[in-house]
């Protein structure tokens, strides 16, 4: 991954109960691995196997992408803010590496 996560989060510091939306965007190629070059050779398969995003320890979403998704993907979650905590978001791809965000939530 080329560069770091595009974050948007609604409210850092939500009322107890507000939810919050959070927004996020990676740079990643997501090559299926169906396509070839100029030269007729494949291109091998560079695609997100994984997303979490948790606060602190409680998992507020888990996905697990597939090959129909297009290339820097977008995606937006929304939870409900009940206590503060940092909010960490990781990527990882099927050559084993992994991109992360971080965001602290103060719940006022």
């Amino acid at each position: 991954m080329a560069r770091p996560p595009r974050i948007w989060i609604s409210n850092e510091t939500p009322a107890p109960g507000e939810v919050v939306r959070v927004r996020a965007q990676v740079v990643h190629v997501m090559e299926s691995g169906f396509r070839v070059d100029a030269e007729g050779q494949p291109i091998p398969e560079d695609l997100l196997t994984g997303f979490t995003a948790m606060l602190d320890d409680a998992l507020l979403m888990e996905w697990l992408p597939e090959t129909a998704i297009s290339q820097n993907p977008y995606i937006e979650f929304t939870f409900a803010a009940r206590h503060s905590g940092r909010l960490r978001m990781v990527w990882s791809d099927g050559s084993g590496v992994a991109d992360e965000a971080e965001r602290e939530i103060r719940v006022g």
